[in-house]
């Protein structure tokens, strides 16, 4: 099977613990039904050096301008205060590229807010940190946001920044990285650290 790849935009001020789940299961070949079906590949305006926001020094792969749908599995857009800002628009525009060619998207936190200004959330079901923080937009979607830790609709996932699990679990599903039973356990293993679930985790991986 031909390696995928999962390109995450990145640039000064990410959010990087909001992705943290997701790149790192699609990284780790454990539990997945076809291992090493993807991997991960960073991608930002400049070709230069970004610094998150946790002070971690990332050198992209790649720049936005060399960055076709057709190349990728899923972009995921993470939050962090320049979308706020206004920024990082080049990226909300490679974004729309992907989903009208029917390429999955994953945003969060404020990655929503830049994708509701550009009208990306005008027609599909979404989520965000809250009603009123997209409000501020002047959006035409707000019949459509749902109280949820993570939506999926019409190849889009968005969530708010405080449910980096449950975007994970969206993405997860999304790109079919992990059997049903194994990312029932993954989540449930995540979500409330209950023993349990890391029993049934190994029962799934070993069935």
């Amino acid at each position: 099977m031909k390696q995928q790849d999962v390109h995450v935009f990145v640039f000064d001020d990410l959010a990087d613990w909001e992705m943290a789940y997701a790149v790192t299961g699609i990284n780790n070949p454990q539990f997945q039904i076809a291992p090493h079906r993807y991997r991960i590949r960073t991608v930002s305006l400049q070709d230069r050096p970004i610094l998150s926001m946790g002070g971690i020094r990332i050198v992209p792969d790649l720049t936005l301008d060399q960055l076709s749908p057709h190349d990728s599995a899923m972009l995921i857009l993470p939050g962090g205060m320049p979308w706020a800002f206004g920024q990082n628009t080049e990226a909300v525009e490679v974004a729309r590229r992907f989903l009208d060619a029917g390429i999955p998207v994953a945003a969060i936190c404020a990655a929503t807010l830049a994708l509701a200004r550009a009208g990306l959330l005008d027609h599909r079901r979404h989520t965000s940190n809250a009603p009123e923080y997209l409000a501020e937009s002047q959006y035409r979607g707000a019949s459509l946001y749902e109280d949820a830790p993570a939506v999926t609709d019409d190849k889009l996932i968005t969530a708010p920044g405080t449910a980096a699990i449950d975007f994970a679990r969206h993405i997860f599903q999304q790109l079919n990285l992990y059997s049903p039973a194994i990312l029932d356990a993954w989540y449930g293993l995540h979500k409330t650290g209950k023993p349990e679930y890391f029993t049934a985790l190994i029962q799934a991986a070993n069935a």
